[in-house]
């Protein structure tokens, strides 16, 4: 036989009529139409199909298919304030799956996740699922019931940011073509701050140490007690400081529980010294790998993984619930995950892709935000199967989109990596276009956080909902936007208000 495709654009909400052609082959028996939206989106409902053209022989009819069993009782998985997201176990046989919200149809997906949006703050819902293919549909599945945040909810622990918050790392332990900037000359618009950098003695010692820039290097610098006030003085002014570990020269690698505990000793110690209010992870380079046979994002094996996983939670647990956490992977070690995850099942990829998604996945509950660096990157493959190239809006807006619905890993539709929460999320950015390749300009990031937040100026791509609480922006750097003019800042107070 033969495939012949046709794309259907929808025309609202009414039913509409459509029509596409095939020719069948020499022994061509039967035809299947599809009648499915594009990734992500619902199944067409048909309520009568024609066929036009001569008959034939069907020969011998297929015994009666039957509609598949009911899933499993759906697992809740992020939800905010207007939505709930859904995961359950494939069901043999079932092209599709049908939810329901409160007894009504919800929505329809192909995958075995959904995230249901337009929920009311703070309230209860019932949520079935049920598995359907083309001889008809399943069972309910068994309720399962989420109640949504309430309004503002924050990502994991409460941590006091503003709804919408400015991140910037400050380059306080070196200097470059940007100039050094004293912590008390870094202006309130910035809501956290994070120290660059502290960094290891060696890359496997775990041992890290912080430094101020030396004066023969940055000859503005101030001095330590100057620095700490400085810092305090942030502080009560309701801004978060905290040292961030790694950077573009900090490989970091804990692939002992000896290096994990003198990480957990080391950054401890510096966030004593300054009295920080939480810790940055930037690791980046080779840093973060998979071991061989490690695939699963869920139940991580890897020692580099797993300790840095045991040492965070660590950390968490000594400061306890006021310690912010954020990180600043690369897409490289995140979005990339949805087409490659590790080495792969037989090998042969770069152990690094990916590598960050089982140390997010199980701290989600702690992080209080994640700003992927949405530059130096190469194209990625967002949920809508293309690929997408850094330094516009359309890349933040399917990298960002990625991150609030969630999405297959190496491309498992059985192991998703379920989306964070909105105030969890912030977008990373080049200050200026010497901070780094892929910079964008106010106006491209204008219309990515309309198209986020407002539903508005997406462009070709559909999001998989609308964000009002996304948190936020992240740059490189508060040293290269004050280079910059303040470009960067007064863009988002713009479109924030300061």
């Amino acid at each position: 036989g033969t495939t012949d495709v046709s794309t259907w654009t929808p025309g609202g909400s009414g039913w509409q009529q459509l029509r596409t052609s095939f020719t069948t082959g020499p022994d061509t028996t039967s035809v299947t139409v599809h009648t499915h939206g594009w990734y992500g989106q619902s199944a067409y409902h048909v309520d009568d199909v024609s066929l036009a053209g001569p008959g034939g022989d069907p020969g011998e009819p297929d015994p009666d298919p039957q509609p598949p069993a009911a899933p499993g009782a759906p697992a809740v998985g992020a939800t905010t304030s207007s939505s709930v997201t859904l995961n359950w176990n494939a069901v043999d046989g079932a092209t599709g799956y049908t939810v329901y919200q409160d007894g009504t149809k919800a929505l329809s997906v192909q995958g075995t996740s959904a995230t249901v949006t337009g929920l009311a703050a703070a309230t209860s819902y019932e949520f079935r699922v049920s598995a359907v293919n083309g001889a008809g549909e399943s069972a309910k599945s068994a309720p399962v019931t989420a109640t949504t945040d309430r309004t503002g909810d924050g990502g994991g622990p409460d941590t006091g940011l503003p709804r919408h918050a400015l991140v910037g790392y400050l380059h306080a332990s070196f200097a470059n073509g940007s100039g050094y900037t004293r912590m008390a000359d870094v202006p309130d618009t910035w809501d956290v701050i994070n120290l660059a950098f502290g960094e290891p003695t060696s890359t496997t010692s775990g041992d890290i140490r912080f430094a101020l820039c030396p004066p023969s290097e940055c000859p503005n610098v101030e001095t330590e007690e100057e620095f700490k006030q400085a810092i305090k003085a942030k502080q009560a002014a309701g801004k978060k400081v905290q040292i961030s570990i790694g950077g573009q020269n900090g490989q970091v690698r804990l692939t002992t529980t000896a290096a994990r505990d003198a990480f957990v000793r080391s950054v401890g110690a510096i966030i004593d010294e300054y009295g920080l209010d939480g810790l940055d992870i930037d690791f980046e380079g080779h840093s973060l790998s998979l071991d061989d046979g490690d695939t699963d994002f869920e139940n991580p094996r890897s020692p580099v993984i797993v300790n840095l996983i045991s040492a965070l939670r660590t950390l968490k647990a000594r400061y306890g619930e006021d310690f912010t956490l954020t990180m600043a992977p690369e897409t490289f070690f995140v979005q990339l995950g949805h087409q490659y995850y590790g080495s792969g099942r037989w090998g042969g990829q770069d152990p690094r892709a990916g590598a960050y998604l089982p140390v997010i996945h199980a701290l989600r509950d702690d992080l209080t935000l994640l700003h992927v660096q949405n530059y130096n990157s190469g194209p990625i493959m967002g949920l809508d199967g293309q690929y997408h190239t850094m330094g516009n809006a359309d890349f933040h807006i399917a990298m960002t989109d990625m991150l609030l619905t969630g999405f297959p890993v190496a491309g498992d539709p059985g192991k998703v990596f379920p989306p964070l929460k909105p105030s969890q999320v912030a977008i990373g950015l080049p200050a200026t276009s010497q901070a780094g390749g892929g910079h964008t300009s106010p106006a491209e990031v204008t219309k990515a956080l309309d198209c986020l937040t407002k539903g508005t100026a997406c462009g070709t791509y559909r999001t998989h909902g609308t964000w009002p609480d996304l948190r936020g922006l992240m740059t490189w750097s508060i040293n290269w936007d004050r280079y910059g003019g303040w470009e960067f800042s007064r863009n988002f107070d713009g479109y924030f208000g300061p």
